[in-house]
């Protein structure tokens, strides 16, 4: 599998979100969309990743962006998070692993020194148009929200 890279378009996929509703990327043609992968609900991190972009939430609707969190988790675990977090955005559960991997964000992971595979935290922010337009390697869950609105500000008013 090759890497994605910013101006090539999304690859699609289609997912289960925490209500069992089907998702398809490129039914979010004509809008902006952050994809944000994350390892687990209701994790630390995940946790503070989630209720910042909750807390900011708004500011993405003002601007007509659409936010998808992915992780492997069932449907039923996003159930538990959206709820006990209330969450305004859609949580798409990939248990097989195909949109992960499809996006490159599956691998080696170590947590104090140990090496197993999981989900790294990326991000990827998505145009009108359906290609990448900013691809996030490193992200700060406290601040992630934060700089994708930054993002989203510079980049909608070069497209």
């Amino acid at each position: 599998m090759s890497e994605i890279k910013v101006g090539q378009l999304a690859p699609d996929f289609c997912l289960l979100d925490q209500k069992g509703a089907k998702h398809i990327l490129s039914d979010y043609i004509g809008k902006w969309v952050l994809i944000y992968f994350y390892p687990k609900d209701d994790t630390p991190g995940c946790t503070k990743e989630a209720c910042t972009l909750r807390d900011n939430y708004d500011a993405f609707k003002k601007i007509k962006a659409t936010v998808l969190g992915v992780s492997t988790d069932s449907t039923s675990s996003h159930s538990k998070f959206v709820e006990k977090y209330d969450l305004p955005f859609t949580l798409l559960a990939d248990e097989e692993k195909k949109v992960v991997k499809q996006y490159g964000v599956f691998g080696k992971k170590t947590f104090m020194g140990r090496e197993y595979l999981g989900t790294n935290r990326m991000s990827f922010l998505i145009n009108p148009k359906g290609e990448i337009a900013k691809i996030y390697k490193t992200v700060k869950p406290d601040q992630h929200a934060e700089e994708v609105l930054q993002d989203l500000s510079d980049l909608s008013k070069i497209s």
